[in-house]
């Protein structure tokens, strides 16, 4: 297993999907003519978290998950986004952090154990921490803010979602 290509390039291309979903939310708001910042609020459920806390979930695991594994600072977020361009620049500083990670400095820490705070006291191996928590907790988000801007009226679909692949020629 490749913790770096499992992992980083992933966290990438969804958090771009995310920053473009914002975009489309954006012109959307433009279109039906209100403040697109309204929907930073939006949840799909009430003990559910709104859209602007599910990305800054979403960045949160896409930065913590390497910083864990390797000890490195992540970049701080004072979690207190009011609009879409302050969420936007926040997606864009987690990228550019993910940036800085080349496949070497994840090489071979699949065995490693760490104990990250979130487990109050308990520890986990890594190969774990990352299949078993990490990308399901960061697919989690992702998907959840897609669902409430969808639910929101903001035209996404499955292509919009998924992003654009490596294709070849035949």
């Amino acid at each position: 297993m490749n913790l770096y290509e499992l992992c980083i390039p992933q966290f990438k291309k969804m958090l771009g999907n995310l920053e473009r979903w914002l975009e489309l939310a954006v012109a959307n708001a433009d279109r039906r003519k209100f403040d697109p910042n309204v929907l930073l609020a939006s949840r799909l459920a009430p003990d559910m978290f709104p859209l602007a806390r599910q990305i800054g979930s979403a960045c949160d695991t896409a930065k913590f998950t390497p910083a864990r594994i390797t000890g490195r600072d992540a970049p701080k977020h004072a979690d207190n986004e009011r609009t879409i361009d302050e969420l936007r620049t926040r997606i864009k500083d987690v990228i550019a952090y993910l940036d800085g990670y080349r496949p070497h400095d994840l090489e071979g820490a699949e065995t490693k154990v760490i104990a990250p705070p979130s487990l109050r006291g308990k520890s986990i191996v890594v190969k774990d921490y990352v299949l078993e928590m990490q990308l399901p907790n960061f697919y989690f988000h992702v998907c959840t803010a897609y669902a409430i801007l969808r639910h929101n009226g903001v035209e996404l679909g499955k292509m919009d979602f998924l992003g654009s692949f490596p294709l070849r020629d035949g």
